[in-house]
C-alpha cells in the first residue's frame, strides 16, 4: 500500500465561521423526517416568495424561498428532501449530505431548523442527534403538538430545550401556529452551534477520524467519520481524494455498515433516555384510531379500488363540467381581442399579432381553469394523505407488471408531468424497478395533453350526459387516461422480461393522519403550478407560434402569388361569359368564400405547408394532413403545442369572425366539403396523443436520469411506434 499523506489540503472556513457574502440574505436550510411538517411551514415562511430550480450538477428539485423574520430581517429557505438519517438510502437524499458536508457549496446554510413530529420524537430526533453532532446551528421545529395533545402526550418544553441545548418552537406548521415565534427565533439565534453532543466516537475509530480530519481541515471528529461512510456519493470530492479515504478506510479495516448500525443503536438509547425526562403520556388509546378504521375502507381488497375509480371518475367530470365556462369566456376573450384589433388596423405587423402573437397566447391561457383543476385535485389529495394510501393500495396492482410499489408515486406523479416524476423514481433502490419506471412513466397521461384531449374530444363529444349524470366527455377523458395506465402496465411487463436482475425490491411507506386540506397551501401549489405552466410551456408555445405563422404566410419564391393569381384567373373565367354569351354554371358563393380558398392556397404553399406536403404520405394511412403533420411536428417540443400550432395555422389569412379555436377547428373541411375533423379522425389523433413520446424535457431527463442515450432513444422508438400503430388500427377499421 502506498504511504498516505497526512499534509491537510486547502479549506475553507469551517461551518461555525461560514457566512454568506455581504449582499446576501442569511440562508437557512430546512430539514425533517417525511410527514413532519417541513412542507407546511415552508409555504408559511415563504408564502408566494417561492421558487423551483434544481440542486446544481443534480435534477432533484430545489425549492427556495425568502422568509420573514423578526423585525426587518428577511432570509432565504432551502427546503431540502426529506429523510430520516444522515445516512442517505436514495439519490434524492444524497443532496443533503452533499450541501451539509460542504462549505464551499455555495447553497450551505448559516444554520437549519429542524422538524419533527411531537408525536413521534423518538424517531424525529435521531435525524436532529446526527445535525446536533455535525456542530450545525440548529433550531428545532416542535411541530403537530395538536396531534400529540390528543393523544395524550404531554412535553416539558423548558427541559427539552435544556436537553437539547438549543431552541425549541412548538407549533402547527398547517395552521400557522407558532410561526410568529419561529420568525422571531431565527432572527436572534443565527449562529448559535448546539451545546450537547448526542454521541460519541470510540476510542478505535480516532486514528481514521483524526486523520481524515486533519487532511480536509474539518471542525469536528463526527463530520470525518462521515466522510468515512459516505466519500464515495459525495461528489464535491476529487477522485483523488475519494482514492486517499479509500487507502485509510482499507487501512484500519473500516466497516461502515457495522458503524452505523452500532451509531444508531446508540443514538436511539441515548434519546430514550431524554425522553423519559421530559414526555409524559397521560393516557392511551382504549380504542382504535379513527384512521386505522378509514384505512381498512380505503385500502380495501375491491372498495379501495372503487372509490379510487371514484375519485378519477370526479376528477374528469370536473375537468369539463367545472372548467367549460371559465374556458368559454377565455376563449371568446381571445376571439374577439383579434376581431377588435383586425377591424381597427391592418398590415403584416397587425397579421403577425392577431395570428401569431395572440393565437399562441390564447393555446396558453385557455387552459388554465383545467390545469389549476387538476392541481387542486392532486394537492387536496396530498394534504389529506389520501394519495400515500393510494400509493399503497397500487402496490398489490404494480407488482404482477414488474413494478415496485415505490414505482407508484412517479406513476401518479406523471398524471401531472413526467418530468419530476422520472426524477421521483431516483428514491427506488433497484436497478432494475427504478429503469422499468422511468420508461413507462411518459405513457402515463399528464397535464400537458390536456389541451389536446379537451379540444378534440369537445369538438367530436357531445355536451350530454349518460344516464341523466355522467358527463359524456368526462367519461371519454377517463378513458383515455386509462388507456395509458393500460398501456404502462404492459409495456413494463413485456419489459420486465427483457431486463434480466436478481436485485429484490420491498415497498416500506409511512402513512401521514388524515388532516383536512389547508387551502392555503392548495392555492400555493395551484398558483406554482400555473405559474411553471404559463411560463415554462407558455414560453414554448408563443415562440413556436410566431415562427410558425413566419412559416405560414410565406413561401419560397413567388409559388404563393402564382397560386393566388390560379384562382383569381378561375374566378375572373366563371365571370366571363362564352362565345354564346352564356355564363358557365356554378353554385353562388358563400360570403367570403374566395379570400378563404386564397388564404388555403397561400398556406398550402408557404414553407409550412411546403414542408408538410413532403411528411403527408407518411402519416396518411393515420387519417391525417400536411396541417395535422406540421402540429405532430411542432408539439414534439411540448404536447400542448398542438393547440397552438392548430389555431396559428387555421388563423394565417382567416377571418376574424371564424371565431374560436374549437370552432376554426370544427369549419375544417376536407377535400370533399365535409367536415375534416370526424369522431373517428379525432380518435385516431387522440390515441396518438396517448401513446407518443413527444416531450423533449422528458427525453432530456430521462437521459440526466439513466446517464445513457440508450433509455431516451428507446423510449422515442418505442413510444412513436406505439403510436403510430395504434392510430394506423383505429383509422383502418373504423373509417
Amino acid at each position: 500500500m502506498q504511504d498516505i499523506p497526512t499534509a491537510p489540503r486547502p479549506t475553507t472556513l469551517p461551518p461555525a465561521q461560514a457566512r454568506p457574502a455581504a449582499d446576501h440574505l442569511p440562508r437557512l436550510a430546512l430539514i425533517g423526517n417525511p410527514n413532519s411538517g417541513k412542507t407546511s411551514l415552508f409555504n408559511q415562511l415563504t408564502g408566494l416568495n417561492q421558487k423551483v430550480g434544481n440542486f446544481p450538477g443534480v435534477t432533484v428539485d430545489r425549492k427556495t424561498g425568502i422568509a420573514q423574520l423578526g423585525g426587518q430581517r428577511r432570509a432565504e429557505i432551502i427546503d431540502l428532501p426529506g429523510t430520516y438519517s444522515l445516512y442517505p438510502k436514495s439519490l434524492d437524499e444524497r443532496v443533503i449530505t452533499d450541501l451539509l458536508y460542504n462549505p464551499d457549496s455555495a447553497d450551505y446554510p448559516n444554520f437549519v431548523v429542524v422538524t419533527v413530529d411531537a408525536s413521534n420524537l423518538r424517531r424525529s430526533l435521531l435525524l436532529f442527534s446526527q445535525l446536533a453532532d455535525l456542530g450545525l446551528p440548529a433550531i428545532l421545529a416542535l411541530n403537530m403538538t395538536d396531534v400529540a395533545a390528543e393523544r395524550g402526550i404531554q412535553i416539558d418544553l423548558p427541559a427539552l430545550e435544556r436537553e437539547l441545548g438549543v431552541p425549541v418552537v412548538p407549533m402547527n406548521a398547517r395552521k400557522g401556529v407558532g410561526v410568529a415565534a419561529l420568525r422571531i427565533v431565527m432572527a436572534e439565534r443565527l449562529a448559535a452551534p448546539p451545546a450537547l453532543r448526542f454521541w460519541k466516537l470510540g476510542d478505535d475509530l480516532l486514528p481514521l477520524v483524526r486523520q481524515i480530519r486533519y487532511y480536509f481541515n474539518l471542525h469536528n471528529d463526527y463530520l470525518a467519520l462521515h466522510y468515512a461512510h459516505q466519500f464515495r456519493g459525495l461528489r464535491f470530492l476529487s477522485d483523488d481524494e475519494r482514492a486517499y479515504i479509500q487507502e485509510l478506510t482499507d487501512k484500519y479495516k473500516f466497516d461502515s455498515t457495522a458503524r452505523q448500525a452500532e451509531e444508531t443503536i446508540a443514538r436511539y438509547a441515548r434519546i430514550n433516555e431524554l425522553l423519559l425526562e421530559v414526555v409524559t403520556v397521560t393516557r392511551t388509546e382504549q380504542r382504535e384510531p379513527v384512521s386505522n378504521r378509514i384505512d381498512k375502507v380505503l385500502t380495501h381488497r375491491v372498495f379501495g379500488y372503487l372509490i379510487f375509480l371514484a375519485v378519477l371518475f370526479l376528477l374528469f367530470q370536473a375537468i369539463f363540467a367545472w372548467a367549460q365556462y371559465p374556458m368559454d369566456l377565455i376563449d371568446q376573450g381571445v376571439a374577439s381581442l383579434n376581431e377588435l384589433i383586425q377591424a381597427h388596423f391592418h398590415g403584416p405587423l397587425v397579421r403577425l399579432l392577431t395570428e401569431g402573437v395572440i393565437a399562441g397566447l390564447g393555446g396558453v391561457v385557455i387552459f388554465i381553469p383545467q390545469i389549476a383543476l387538476l392541481f387542486a385535485f392532486l394537492a387536496v389529495l396530498e394534504e389529506t394523505g389520501y394519495m400515500a394510501r393510494v400509493t399503497f393500495l397500487m402496490d398489490k396492482l404494480m407488482r404482477p407488471f414488474g413494478l415496485s410499489g415505490k414505482s407508484v408515486v412517479p406513476l401518479i406523479s406523471g398524471l401531472a408531468c413526467a418530468v419530476p416524476a422520472i426524477m421521483g423514481a431516483r428514491t427506488i433502490e433497484s436497478w432494475k424497478d427504478r429503469m422499468l419506471t422511468i420508461f413507462v412513466t411518459p405513457l402515463m397521461s399528464c397535464s400537458a395533453r390536456i389541451p389536446v384531449y379537451t379540444v378534440l374530444v369537445a369538438l367530436v363529444v357531445p355536451d350530454e350526459a349518460w344516464l341523466g349524470i355522467f358527463n359524456m366527455r368526462g367519461l371519454v377523458l377517463m378513458g383515455l387516461y386509462l388507456l395509458g395506465l393500460v398501456s404502462a402496465l404492459v409495456s413494463a411487463f413485456v419489459l420486465k422480461k427483457i431486463l434480466k436482475a436478481r436485485e429484490r425490491s420491498y415497498f416500506i411507506m409511512e402513512f401521514p393522519v388524515y388532516r383536512w386540506p389547508r387551502w392555503k397551501n392548495v392555492g400555493l401549489t395551484i398558483v406554482e403550478k400555473v405559474k411553471a405552466f404559463i411560463f415554462q410551456a407558455g414560453k414554448v408555445i408563443v415562440a413556436i407560434s410566431v415562427l410558425l405563422w413566419v412559416l405560414a404566410s410565406y413561401g419560397p419564391g413567388d409559388r404563393q402569388d402564382k397560386a393566388e393569381a390560379q384562382i383569381r384567373q378561375r374566378e375572373e373565367q366563371l365571370d366571363t361569359p362564352n362565345a354564346a354569351g352564356q355564363y358557365p354554371k356554378r353554385r353562388p358563393p358563400e360570403a367570403g368564400e374566395l379570400e378563404r380558398e386564397i388564404a388555403s392556397a397561400r398556406l398550402e404553399t408557404s414553407y409550412a405547408g411546403t414542408f408538410g406536403h413532403v411528411i403527408e404520405p407518411v402519416i396518411r394511412p393515420l387519417g391525417f394532413d400536411w396541417k395535422v403533420g406540421i402540429a405532430l411536428l411542432t408539439s414534439f417540443a411540448a404536447r400542448e403545442v398542438f393547440v397552438g400550432t392548430m389555431s396559428t395555422i387555421y388563423s394565417v389569412g382567416q377571418d376574424a369572425d371564424l371565431g374560436t379555436v374549437q370552432q376554426k377547428l370544427a369549419n375544417e373541411k376536407d377535400i370533399n366539403g365535409q367536415p375534416f375533423f370526424t369522431p373517428v379522425r379525432a380518435l385516431s389523433l387522440l390515441v396518438f396523443y396517448v401513446f407518443a413520446m413527444q416531450c423533449m424535457s422528458t427525453l432530456a431527463v430521462t437521459y440526466r436520469e439513466t446517464k445513457s442515450w440508450r433509455w431516451p432513444l428507446g423510449q422515442l422508438v418505442y413510444m412513436t411506434g406505439l403510436a403510430y400503430a395504434a392510430s394506423l388500427l383505429v383509422w383502418q377499421v373504423f373509417s
